[in-house]
């Protein structure tokens, strides 16, 4: 199978395809449509923007049939609220001629009971983040006993965010005769652990090496000081708008997200995602830079895997990432259905070893380039970068260390594990209230002489 005209869909689907100008599968599209519609268990291992949400979806509507039914029978579950909502928004894209009805439910909304509302009025595919859909289960309002699939995308970072305590808690509220699709980047240990305990005899596919990245995609890195020489670097490079038409930067923190916002001279051309900001904000954000209407939209590694915005010119890791394989799903934005990409990696001194473990990853080296002489080196360092942890020897000497140092107090009998000596309700009165020492004071000086 090569074309979508091969895996004789019914004639919406067809044509629903045909809509969006889909023509030859992708290798994980060829090698899932089988299993899944014959009700396998199914992994599927590809790296990001290899059609992964297409592969399950299709598939799954192929034989999904008109139902009036409220609960849902198809759930997937997504790590990021973009990355639900995008998924609705292929959902709708394919049923444009199929009476299908599909949700999508996700956190980082201040009332729940509009979600509610909707998922009491029922719909056949379910899409939301883990703890959203708890919360629902929980509130009684969503039932999950009449799931017949079970769709986890992108389980890897999925697990990486914490959420295996919420999948395991929505597990126990499904039927256990379901079919479970599973969709990742990479295997993991904890990958591999979610499919021994709840899946039965999966067909599992591996479609590339996690490390392999496109071939379409032409890396380079800089080596810079530290965070403000990175700012005056990038600040440079944007300048030349027509090589950087659509720019995708990834930095390590939210601070260093808001910072690099503010740093740069390009504040009418930028947009701005990270989980610190509200659902609005970061649709705004990525509606603008999928429109054009901003040329850069610098974006933390929480929402790398649920963009999915196509010409991004450029992907500048702007901080090296502590997980190697983040690596590979930032730069899988760009160079995309056949078109070519570039990526940029800026890493510090400290960073080092890290970019040695992409490239370790990877089995390749990333191309280093001349930093530009007219770029000003900064000296100023950030509140983190000025934070040095002592070594573990010296905190551990400190930690068995028994002798009081110079700037040892003696503790009050309070806060002394010994016990003070307890005083009777008149003495602490007594020293309270203490009497007058003033010579002049009148009504002291007579007490004093009725005594004598």
């Amino acid at each position: 199978m090569n074309t979508f005209d091969d895996l004789k869909l019914k004639k919406q689907l067809h044509n629903a395809i045909a809509d969006l100008g889909f023509e030859q599968l992708s290798p994980i599209q060829q090698e899932s449509f089988s299993p899944i519609k014959a009700g396998s268990d199914f992994v599927g291992i590809a790296q990001t923007g290899t059609g992964k949400t297409i592969a399950f979806l299709l598939p799954i509507l192929q034989d999904l049939k008109y139902s009036d039914q409220v609960n849902p029978r198809v759930l997937i579950l997504a790590p990021t609220r973009e990355l639900v909502i995008q998924i609705v928004e292929q959902i709708e894209l394919l049923t444009t001629s199929i009476s299908v009805r599909s949700l999508g439910v996700y956190g980082g909304t201040n009332n729940i009971n509009p979600q509610k509302r909707a998922v009491l009025e029922g719909c056949d595919i379910l899409v939301g983040t883990p703890r959203r859909l708890y919360d629902l289960v929980l509130s009684n309002a969503l039932k999950l006993k009449s799931v017949k699939k079970l769709v986890i995308d992108e389980v890897d970072i999925m697990l990486d965010f914490g959420y295996k305590t919420q999948l395991k808690n929505i597990f126990e509220h499904l039927p256990t005769k379901r079919q479970n699709i599973l969709f990742s980047a990479t295997m993991t240990s904890y990958v591999d652990e979610l499919i021994d305990d709840f899946l039965i005899a999966p067909v599992k596919k591996t479609i590339s090496i996690s490390g392999k990245p496109l071939d379409s995609i032409k890396q380079e890195s800089y080596s810079a000081l530290n965070f403000y020489t990175k700012a005056n670097l990038l600040d440079h490079l944007l300048k030349d708008k027509e090589e950087f038409s659509k720019v995708l930067v990834f930095v390590g923190s939210k601070a260093d997200a808001n910072r690099l916002f503010a740093t740069l001279s390009f504040e009418a051309e930028t947009s701005l995602i990270h989980a610190g900001k509200e659902q609005n904000y970061r649709t705004k954000s990525i509606e603008d830079f999928a429109s054009g209407a901003s040329r850069i939209l610098i974006a933390t590694d929480v929402v790398a895997r649920g963009i999915d915005i196509d010409k991004i010119s450029t992907v500048v890791s702007f901080s090296t990432p502590f997980y190697p394989e983040n690596y590979i799903h930032r730069i899988g934005r760009t160079g995309r259905a056949g078109e070519t990409g570039r990526a940029i990696l800026f890493f510090t001194e400290k960073e080092t070893p890290l970019k040695e473990e992409i490239e370790s990853l990877m089995k390749q080296e990333i191309p280093l380039s001349p930093f530009p002489e007219e770029v000003e080196v900064i000296y100023q360092l950030t509140p983190e970068e000025k934070f040095i942890p002592l070594p573990e020897e010296e905190t551990d000497n400190r930690k068995k260390s028994k002798g009081a140092g110079a700037s040892f107090h003696e503790k009050s009998a309070k806060n002394s594990k010994e016990k003070g000596i307890k005083k009777s309700y008149k003495q602490a009165m007594k020293e309270k209230y203490k009497k007058p020492l003033g010579k002049g004071d009148k009504i002291q000086n007579r007490k004093k002489k009725k005594k004598k």
